[in-house]
């Protein structure tokens, strides 16, 4: 069984109707990204850090998979699909996607500040100021932020090497480390393009459909699977 190996961005979860900060001059409805997505940020104001992170946990909650999303769980009954995502939703999940690795972090999860290997769910009401983990520190969202580095990266290139074909979905390919993974995959593998731009690649073997996530994965599978 082949495998397709699929990047994701914020361009698949905006036809979701979460917003995302690059299309609205570095803001998240209305919070400067520098004020609430840094580690300065959170050693500066850690209850403002956390009341935006509820916030958006509650707009990802409002959300629904769409065809896209649920269009790449279909070529699972094809192919072997492994899912990176520089999104922090769960909407490749919830659309019933098997094997998907978050280079970003997770909304709905909550990490220790004394031991970032210490990995929580985030239960019904949130994070708060003076929920801690088993070591007695505060509690932080388990989100990677600005100036943080992506320990997940060595994970995410080990999938990149063994794609038989790879397929990029609503990024803009501008955002590092995440945009350098097209640099690891095998000579002649096929690259797949879903994005209204043309992201700047200089590989061969690529194929741009300059559509959005869903009308493009619709075109996509069809030539997949036909």
């Amino acid at each position: 069984m082949k495998r397709i190996v699929v990047l994701t961005g914020a361009g698949i979860s905006a036809e979701s109707g979460i917003a995302t900060f690059r299309d609205s001059g570095g803001l998240w409805e209305g919070y400067d990204v520098m004020e609430v997505a840094t580690p300065e940020a959170w050693d500066a104001n850690p209850s403002l850090v956390i009341e935006f992170y509820n916030m958006r946990r509650n707009d990802a909650l409002k959300a629904s998979p769409n065809k896209a999303h649920k269009l790449l769980v279909e070529l699972e009954n094809q192919f072997d699909v492994r899912i990176i995502t520089q999104n922090v939703d769960n909407l490749h999940e919830r659309a019933g996607s098997k094997n998907v690795l978050h280079l970003h972090g997770e909304l709905f999860k909550c990490r220790s500040t004394k031991n970032a290997k210490l990995v929580y769910p985030i239960g019904e009401y949130g994070l708060n100021i003076g929920d801690l983990c088993e070591l007695g520190s505060q509690l932080r969202p388990h989100i990677v932020w600005f100036g943080e580095e992506v320990p997940k990266m060595v994970n995410a290139v080990e999938v990149v090497q063994k794609a038989d074909i790879l397929l990029i979905i609503g990024t803009s390919m501008v955002v590092y480390p995440a945009a350098g993974l097209i640099n690891y995959v095998r000579p002649k593998t096929p690259i797949y393009v879903i994005d209204p731009g043309s992201p700047d690649m200089n590989t061969e073997n690529v194929t741009f459909i300059n559509k959005n996530a869903t009308t493009g994965m619709q075109e996509l599978y069809q030539l997949l699977t036909s």
